[in-house]
């Protein structure tokens, strides 16, 4: 029995099928469910803090066959290096730095380093909003960092 995929991000291989402009191969999608538990594909719609946001129109999925084309990625959110990275200009982070990971449109990987600017009152990691683009093979071995996020008039501390 054909299943659909798991909620999630995916780079597509293969456009989908009656949607083939609207979903070519080669980009990037969510999939998830609706409150009825029909599967849906949705192509990022903008993208704010390193982070998309999902657009229009949704597209209900119904070839499964089409969804076990998809690559999955992982989340984006906030990973650290399992090597040290050598970055356009001569650069290098290092391993174990902390980074954010964002995607393209074509859903290739992008980090951000994080850096602690010496001049900032609060003690915050800041990210750029220029990335270095990355392969599949580090995307892959990127460790997850448990940096969880804070709501604005939260009292955590």
């Amino acid at each position: 029995m054909i299943k659909a995929p798991d909620p999630g991000l995916y780079r597509t291989t293969a456009p989908y099928p009656g949607q083939e402009q609207a979903i070519p191969a080669g980009v990037l999608v969510y999939v998830g469910a609706r409150d009825t538990g029909a599967p849906f594909v949705v192509r990022p719609g903008q993208n704010r803090r390193n982070r998309w946001f999902w657009g229009e129109p949704v597209t209900l999925l119904r070839s499964l066959s089409w969804g076990e084309t998809l690559k999955r990625l992982p989340s984006e959110g906030f990973y650290t290096l399992p090597h040290d990275l050598e970055v356009t200009g001569g650069g290098r982070w290092l391993k174990h730095a902390i980074v954010q990971l964002g995607y393209n449109g074509e859903g290739r990987g992008i980090l951000f380093v994080a850096e602690d600017h010496a001049d900032e009152t609060r003690n915050v990691l800041v990210f750029s909003d220029r990335g270095t683009l990355i392969d599949d093979d580090l995307l892959m071995r990127l460790q997850w960092a448990p940096i969880l996020p804070v709501r604005a008039g939260s009292n955590a501390t």
